[in-house]
């Protein structure tokens, strides 16, 4: 049977696991053999990747899988490309541990043919889908491309590896955000994405299993600064700049734009190397698209411009994030059926079609599915449903594409959410103890309405009137809608006034969860350009402890890995605006002390600020195996898994440690070195943020904040009657 881009071959007779085109098996390869058999075929020409993807897991008892895929991005007119694949044994093997079952030289290789998921007559989109059997060991996987070439004539460094955890492990995961410079700043003053040499030599010392990109993966702002926005972005008379339109000439550019701005940062080291061997989970934020998507005001939103570039960069977010193809067309103003969704999508344009394949494909099994398209994308939203090893779930939700500045979803969309959680956690039978929710912003933060409420007063409409006659305070106010500029950062922030509501509906129903399923919920948010911890709490006065309270939810805050930080003054700033909240009359919110030292001792807040650091940063989140270690940082658990002494001592305010794995938060702590696995009530998870210390440090070196978050413990979780 000959391959098609549709329906790629199948030369074993085996049932495809899911998500996996072709997986063959033919005779025992050595890692030499899979380079010798690049070398005998060439002419493969690449512009960008090779990216791997994680999907999911299939946890059953037989067989248990990982799920995911690679993408390269080709020149046209080329033949199916294939990629080689073999286990090059357990991990622990790199560390001269033979006493394992694991044996190289009788590992298969398996062959799979690329699926074309998109091309027109400059680029090529293929992807690989790999389904892998976990073992009862962590193992490392490696693969080549046969006659991979990079059209630049880059040398290729290969095979490429990746891990994947046993099957009866949790992964360890690094989160980040913000990876990319906004367009006011030299990226030579900070030496590019030093951090992610950080990143790479802790998955040298201990291999992380995926990376979760909190939103702003990239950054498209240049598209009004030196892209083919900028004419329309330097149109004075705002009436005229929301009546243009957007039309097919303009959206080419646009389209060209986007899909090189990817190719340039996809293919910058160290960024370029992570993103070959450690697996990626994405959500997009407003960077994405352009700054502030979706926070502007409504008229403006919904002008052409806008919805425009919103369909382009759903496009390049689709192939490049997620390795799914993307809509056969975007909005024009030319294609009137393309101004409005048709069955989730943008109806379709031929003249977009011209010249160009596009593969239709299910929805993948990982979407939880909005039921309408947002107001100003033609697309629906997809938030991610995934399992992150044995015990721990995953939640991403894309709080962009319905984002306007009086909602982040709509609440059909939490019903869907809550439904495909409930659903999924039952199904598990208890196995899930923890829930790794992913927030485009943070959610227990400092309020900033009194920041807000200068920025919409009445004294500002002078100011903009002093802007628009004599250009006073040109800097002050954005070219979109001539608001504030810092206002729809503000508006982004659930903490914002106009989202007061619907982030507390939102919490009480976490909490809910939590409570019935017995599940530990934990929050990742980005985007505020600092390091902080946030957390949710049941009041004191209730007295219940940390191990068996539903209400106690972290939230992990960590940005930028790579975008410049806020002023030591603003993050002194936002910290003496951090109050001890009442979410309600039993729910408590604060930011934790976790910063003890400045790190390396470089000054970078004010000797008195313990809860914001404005530092470039990323955080490391471990499962702890071994609860028993030397030291008084450390807390045990019995036979039965019950913790011993896991309540801190009688915390007078939210300020204070709430449990054994908050005290000596910082670089003490045992989580700080981002590898640490023991420490802790077994279950439980380690945590460290890893902050820069130097600007303009090539190597990225880093300091680690740390501290615990234990499991939950529900006497009777409904899930389990």
């Amino acid at each position: 049977m000959t391959a098609t881009p549709s329906q790629p071959r199948r030369r074993d007779g085996l049932q495809a696991a899911e998500g996996s085109e072709n997986l063959t098996h033919s005779s025992p390869a050595s890692s030499s053999g899979l380079e010798n058999s690049m070398k005998r075929d060439v002419g493969l020409h690449v512009i960008c990747g090779p990216l791997i993807n994680y999907k999911n897991m299939t946890l059953s008892p037989d067989p248990s899988l990982w799920h995911g895929s690679i993408l390269i991005v080709t020149q046209t007119g080329q033949k199916v490309p294939q990629l080689h694949l073999r286990q090059s044994g357990p991990v622990s093997l790199d560390h001269g541990d033979v006493s394992t079952n694991g044996d190289r030289s009788s590992v298969e290789r398996s062959t799979i043919d690329g699926v074309k998921l998109y091309e027109d007559p400059h680029k090529a989109f293929w992807r690989f889908s790999v389904s892998l059997p976990l073992e009862a060991y962590e193992a490392r996987w490696e693969y080549i491309i046969p006659g991979f070439s990079y059209a630049t004539g880059e040398k290729v460094r290969s095979p490429w590896k990746f891990v994947v955890p046993s099957v009866n492990e949790s992964m360890r995961t690094m989160f980040h955000s913000c990876n990319g410079f906004s367009v006011d700043t030299d990226p030579d003053s900070w030496a590019g994405p030093a951090l992610w040499n950080d990143v790479l030599r802790l998955h040298a010392q201990r291999p992380f299993h995926a990376m979760v990109g909190g939103g702003d993966q990239i950054y498209n702002d240049g598209v009004r600064v030196e892209g083919p926005l900028k004419y329309w972005t330097d149109i004075i008379n705002p009436q005229k700049r929301r009546a243009h339109d957007f039309n097919e000439d303009l959206r080419v550019k646009c389209d060209t734009y986007y899909y090189e701005n990817y190719v340039r940062w996809f293919n910058d080291e160290p960024f370029k190397t992570a993103n070959g061997q450690i697996p990626q989970i994405n959500i997009w934020d407003d960077h994405d698209i352009i700054d502030g998507f979706g926070s502007y005001v409504d008229h403006f939103m919904k002008c052409a411009v806008f919805r425009g570039i919103g369909g382009v960069a759903f496009k390049y977010y689709c192939l490049f994030q997620h390795h799914i193809a993307p809509p056969r067309s975007t909005f024009t103003t030319d294609a009137p059926q393309t101004m409005e969704a048709v069955n989730g999508t943008a109806g379709i344009d031929p003249r977009q079609l011209e010249n160009t394949f596009v593969l239709q494909e299910p929805e993948d099994s990982r979407w939880i599915m909005g039921k309408r398209p947002g107001p100003y994308v033609e697309e629906i939203s997809r938030s991610l449903y995934m399992r992150l090893g044995r015990r721990i779930a995953f939640v991403g939700i894309d709080a962009r594409t319905e984002r306007t500045r009086h909602q982040v979803n709509y609440p059909d969309t939490y019903d869907a959410i809550f439904d495909r959680l409930s659903s999924e956690t039952i199904a598990a039978n208890g196995e899930i103890k923890h829930l790794i929710l992913l927030l485009g912003v943070p959610i227990a933060y400092p309020r900033l309405i009194w920041l807000e409420n200068i920025f919409t007063s009445p004294l500002m409409g002078v100011v903009r009137l002093l802007n628009k006659r004599f250009g006073i305070a040109g800097g002050f106010f954005n070219k979109f809608d001539g608001q504030v500029d810092l206002l729809d950062d503000l508006d982004d922030h659930y903490t914002a006034r106009r989202h007061k509501r619907e982030r507390k509906e939102f919490i009480l129903r976490l909490q809910d969860f939590s409570k019935t399923h017995s599940v530990r919920i934990t929050i990742l948010g980005g985007d505020v350009h600092l390091a902080a911890l946030g957390r949710f709490y049941s009041n004191l006065s209730l007295k219940v402890p940390t191990e068996n309270d539903h209400r106690y939810m972290a939230n992990i805050i960590s940005s930028a890995i790579t975008n410049k930080p806020p002023p030591k003054l603003v993050a002194n700033l936002i910290a003496r605006k951090n109050r001890i909240h009442h979410l309600d009359k039993e729910t408590d919110e604060t930011l934790m002390p976790l910063f003890d030292k400045q790190p390396g001792g470089v000054e970078k807040s004010a000797s008195w600020n313990k809860v914001t650091m404005p530092s470039r940063n990323f955080a490391c989140i471990t499962e702890v195996d071994k609860p028993v270690v030397n030291g008084s940082i450390s807390y045990a658990s019995n036979q039965d898994g019950v913790a011993e002494g896991a309540a801190a001592s009688h915390p007078k305010n939210g300020r204070q440690p709430l449990h054994k794995g908050e005290e000596h938060a910082g670089t003490k702590h045992r989580a700080a070195d981002g590898v640490s696995s023991d420490g802790g009530i077994l279950g439980s998870l380690n945590v460290s943020i890893r902050v820069e210390i130097r600007q303009g440090d090539k190597e990225g070196r880093t300091e680690g904040y740390g501290f615990g978050i234990p499991p939950l413990m529900v006497s009777s979780p409904v899930a389990a009657a």
